[in-house]
């Protein structure tokens, strides 16, 4: 049995249905990512779970126990939220143990709890310092230190790196990885990032318009996309979708017809550029990125198609230079007008 279980679960605000019969399960110990565009539900799934939204319809059940209509302090979470919510008056040690304190614990167990989660994310020094005095990426360790000490049955993160920059997003992103990996906790985490999704998550879970549109391992879902959102959503740089009207060298994949007013997908390492003379046609360079370890270069087809390539190697084509274009038509998705997943036919 699952050790979280979302059945049905749904919210309306107003006249609009914002979560819509939401099933999932997530097992103890795992490490959930719920992804998705703006306005797609992720936050307000993940306050439904904590307990800070009434859920309109459906069930919530967490270690055998349901706890649909209980109130948040009787949930056995812990939640991390984006803006921090440190108190500025208190030291680190104190906002790390106000819960505790709360709760009537006995001090020499918050002594204990508060050092040992101060150890594991490197704040022991700082346990004397308020907020202010701490940077941000600090900051975030102590709210996480706060939901360690509570020793929840499961971590809720709500965009928890989204305040920083590039840099600290890097670093806090490893640190919150070992630290799931370190207590063995269950964690929902919520973000906008995909590549925060890729790297930290057992499995994913893609939303869009308050629905589910896929669950699975991050690589399940860059091989194996459900249809043409979770296609493009998944992976930097997204994967080239193009109507199969601008790519008539596609007539045939594989000696299969893909439908006329359908579309082709190709990640873009499954482009390859060659010399003019090569390739399935020709394409002018319009940009190119150079990354240093890869580069990125985006072309344009005579019909209108437009293609970005990853290759592994620095190149010296410039924008304006003609290619050849070579597609690796076995890891073709196609997907029909509607952006869903298709089983091409063989051409009469």
């Amino acid at each position: 049995m699952a050790y979280l279980n979302l059945k049905q679960v749904e919210k309306v605000f107003g006249d609009v249905r914002v979560i819509n019969g939401i099933d999932l399960d997530i097992q103890q110990g795992e490490f959930v990512v719920f992804v998705g565009p703006s306005g797609c539900g992720k936050s307000t799934l993940l306050r439904l779970i904590a307990g800070l939204e009434t859920i309109d319809g459906g069930s919530l059940h967490l270690d055998g126990r349901d706890i649909t209509h209980l109130p948040s302090s009787q949930r056995d979470l812990a939640m991390v939220f984006q803006s921090y919510a440190l108190y500025p008056h208190m030291s680190v040690f104190e906002n790390m143990s106000f819960a505790l304190k709360l709760a009537k614990a006995d001090p020499a167990v918050i002594q204990d709890k508060v050092a040992r989660a101060a150890k594991i994310l490197n704040l022991t020094s700082y346990l004397d310092r308020t907020p202010k005095e701490l940077s941000g990426g600090q900051r975030q360790r102590v709210a996480i230190g706060r939901a360690i000490v509570r020793a929840p049955k499961v971590f809720l993160f709500d965009e928890p790196l989204s305040n920083l920059d590039a840099a600290l997003r890097g670093q806090t992103r490893i640190e919150i990885a070992k630290l799931h990996r370190d207590l063995g906790a269950t964690t929902i985490y919520v973000t906008h990032d995909q590549v925060e999704a890729m790297t930290l998550a057992d499995r994913v879970v893609v939303l869009r318009d308050g629905r589910i549109e896929q669950v699975g391992t991050p690589l399940e879902l860059y091989d194996r996309p459900a249809n043409q959102f979770v296609a493009q959503f998944i992976g930097t740089p997204q994967m080239n979708v193009v109507a199969v009207a601008q790519l008539p060298h596609l007539a045939s994949l594989n000696g299969m017809a893909p439908p006329a007013d359908g579309f082709v997908g190709l990640r873009p390492e499954n482009i390859t550029l060659v010399a003019p003379d090569q390739g399935a046609f020709q394409a002018r360079v319009e940009l190119v990125e150079s990354l240093g370890a890869e580069t990125l270069i985006y072309v344009g087809t005579e019909h209108g198609a437009q293609l970005v390539a990853r290759q592994n190697t620095r190149t010296d084509l410039h924008v304006g230079a003609t290619v050849g274009v070579q597609l690796d038509a076995a890891a073709a998705h196609v997907f029909d007008a509607k952006g869903r997943i298709v089983a091409m036919k063989a051409p009469a």
